[in-house]
């Protein structure tokens, strides 16, 4: 994948904007738990941000994936992991099957508010005994005239209690389980849907988690995302963007983190000399560059697929699986060398390491990604 000078434009802005509107806010969000998402949407979207990779016609740039890539990658810049993950959620996690499938009514009537930072999305598949495990899903939506009425729950939704709308995957026949569920947009505001819950986490704090219940939900089946009982289908090709999507920030998150923790060694003294000249901290943040670097070449060769317009699921898991890996082992081996500081609340590089467990849990656990890469090997046991 190779920037263009286009590219770089986009990248400054976002830089621009994370320095001017992110950053500054940060430690205030943190303490709050959550950040003002219409209100930093709405500017981001003035700029064009939530929408690079979507339909000109609904409002966005129609540039192809690696600009989306560059956005992940860039906003490792902000200073937390959980601002930059709800705008992941926005752009490439609950609208992609929307921009991708769904009608021009629909994308109307959500997509295009969705790119203009006027609506603020979330999506709706873990539940609380179906996580990574998206084939058990127990929300249902049956046929009632016109409508889907729709009952069950969601858990570990981000932007959840801030949400315009979420996109729900929800079980609308009794056919197999790969093969009977939907995706259905659904109003926040809508009678029978509510925010039971604002979950606390030990990472990831600016960012708000929700989990819902929907009782006998009414949304019209037009609300339906492409055909019907194709959501799993669906769902799985956003995961693949999803996953991309979660090792670009990665790779941009552990940039800074290595640099930030060079930066701190060589002030702080110990013995007569700075952290920094032990050999140790050298060859080991070197190892830790090197790795970072082969994880940022996994991802653009990821990109490059999906721009081709091929399947990139098993590079998108290797990715994310090596993401999950790198952001625990980075960030442990990172606060080591800050000492005391390492283990400060407020310092950056606890931050990180604490937001920086979630990658190896949240769109898909390590053991699924290792799962769908032994498919791809043929290890996999058939019967499984």
């Amino acid at each position: 994948m190779k920037f263009t000078q286009e590219h770089e434009e986009v990248r400054r802005t976002i830089q621009r904007f994370i320095a001017q509107e992110i950053n500054p806010y940060v430690d205030e969000w943190e303490e709050a738990e959550t950040f003002p998402a219409h209100q930093l949407f709405r500017k981001m979207g003035e700029l064009g941000l939530l929408g690079l990779t979507k339909p000109v016609e609904f409002g966005g740039m129609g540039l192809d994936l690696s600009y989306g890539a560059l956005l992940a990658e860039t906003l490792g810049e902000v200073d937390c992991a959980g601002v930059p993950m709800a705008i992941g959620v926005q752009t490439d996690m609950a609208t992609p099957a929307l921009a991708e499938r769904g009608s021009d009514e629909l994308r109307k009537e959500f997509l295009a508010p969705a790119i203009a930072g006027d609506m603020v999305a979330c999506l709706g598949v873990s539940e609380v005994g179906s996580g990574s495990d998206v084939a058990s899903v127990k929300t249902t939506a049956r046929k009632d005239g016109d409508d889907y009425v729709i009952n069950g729950g969601k858990m570990w939704t981000t932007n959840g209690t801030q949400a315009d709308f979420c996109v729900v995957l929800a079980n609308t026949s009794d056919g197999a389980a790969h093969r009977n569920k939907s995706l259905i947009v659904v109003p926040m505001k809508t009678r029978g849907v509510e925010v039971t819950k604002k979950i606390r986490k030990i990472g990831m704090n600016s960012s708000d988690t929700a989990q819902l219940f929907f009782d006998e939900v009414r949304v019209p089946q037009r609300y339906r995302i492409g055909e019907e009982g194709k959501g799993f289908i669906y769902q799985m090709e956003q995961f693949q963007v999803e996953r991309i999507w979660g090792a670009m920030n990665a790779v941009g998150i552990l940039d800074q983190m290595i640099d930030k923790t060079i930066e701190y060694t060589r002030e702080r003294k110990a013995f007569g000399r700075s952290i920094l000249d032990n050999q140790w901290v050298q060859f080991k943040l070197a190892e830790y560059k090197t790795e970072v670097e082969a994880l940022r070449s996994l991802c653009y060769r990821a990109v490059d697929i999906v721009v081709d317009g091929k399947d990139a699921t098993e590079l998108a898991s290797m990715a994310k699986l090596k993401a999950g890996r790198l952001m625990r082992e980075v960030t442990d081996g990172c606060l080591q060398f800050w000492g005391g500081m390492g283990f400060v609340w407020e310092s950056r590089i606890s931050r990180a390491y604490r937001d920086g467990r979630l990658p190896s849990i949240g769109g898909g656990a390590d053991e699924v990604m290792m799962q769908i890469i032994s498919k791809f090997m043929g290890t996999y046991p058939k019967n499984n």
